[in-house]
Order: C-alpha cells, then sequence, then structure tokens
C-alpha cells in the first residue's frame, strides 16, 4: 500500500526552478510504495578541499528528500517544514555517486520522521540521517 497521498510522478520532483538540488545535480531516481530514492554526484561541485564529499552536500541530499517524502505523504492542500536534521558521516566518497533512500519512520498529523541512509557506488553506508518535518494545514 502507498504511502502517497498526493500525486508524485520523477518529473515533478526533477523539473524546477534552480535552487540548490539542481546547483549540486541532485537526481531523484526512484519513488517506491514507501520511500524516495534519489543520488548526488562526487564531483568538484560536491567535494571540499580535501577532496572528499562534503558533509553538508550529504545532508543537502537528505534533507531534499525527507522534505519530498513528507510534502508528499501529506494530504492536499498541506506542506511541511524542516524541524531537525541529523546526520552520521561513516565513509569517505572521493568520485562515483551517493545514493539516498529516504523512508518514513512516522507519519503523523502535525509531524513526520524520516530516515535517510545514503550509500557509495558498492553499496556501503556512507551517512545516515533522521529528519523531523513540522506539517502545515492548510490556511
Amino acid at each position: 500500500m502507498s504511502i502517497w497521498k498526493k500525486p508524485i510522478t520523477l518529473a515533478q520532483l526533477n523539473t524546477g526552478a534552480a535552487n540548490a538540488v539542481t546547483h549540486l545535480g541532485i537526481e531523484i531516481t526512484e519513488i517506491g510504495d514507501d520511500f524516495l530514492r534519489g543520488r548526488v554526484p562526487v564531483d568538484d561541485r560536491t567535494r571540499q578541499p580535501f577532496g572528499l564529499l562534503h558533509g553538508g552536500v550529504s545532508v543537502v541530499l537528505a534533507e531534499s528528500l525527507g522534505s519530498m517524502g513528507a510534502f508528499y505523504a501529506a494530504p492536499e492542500g498541506w506542506t511541511a517544514v524542516g524541524l531537525d536534521i541529523n546526520a552520521n558521516h561513516l565513509r569517505a566518497v572521493k568520485d562515483g555517486w551517493v545514493t539516498g533512500t529516504a523512508r518514513p519512520v512516522h507519519i503523523g498529523r502535525t509531524t513526520q520522521v524520516w530516515q535517510i541512509d545514503m550509500a557509495n557506488e558498492a553499496g556501503e553506508l556512507t551517512c545516515v540521517s533522521r529528519i523531523t518535518m513540522a506539517m502545515l494545514a492548510p490556511r
């Protein structure tokens, strides 16, 4: 059974005005019944001065996936804003792609909590993140 309460397509998620997601090259790649998956390239846009994926980029990927998930899992007219996010960086990445998978831990009326697991191309966890979203009712 699907958690999505609003129509959701990859085209919707990957189209829009220029923002941090497009500047960093983040792509949403898959929509499942209870998850969203996206990826970010490890390149000159996303590396820190030591040549590794910048930890903040992992957080941008996590917040993007969690925010999109919360919005589309909410009833029509509702929106979602971030309250808190944390990230544990587990493994450095120098090149390739990092893929994040976001799944809800809790979908409530006033809050949602999403877990985002990020992995390198070998499938090794690179970062785990959790975001809490405030759900805003229509005005």
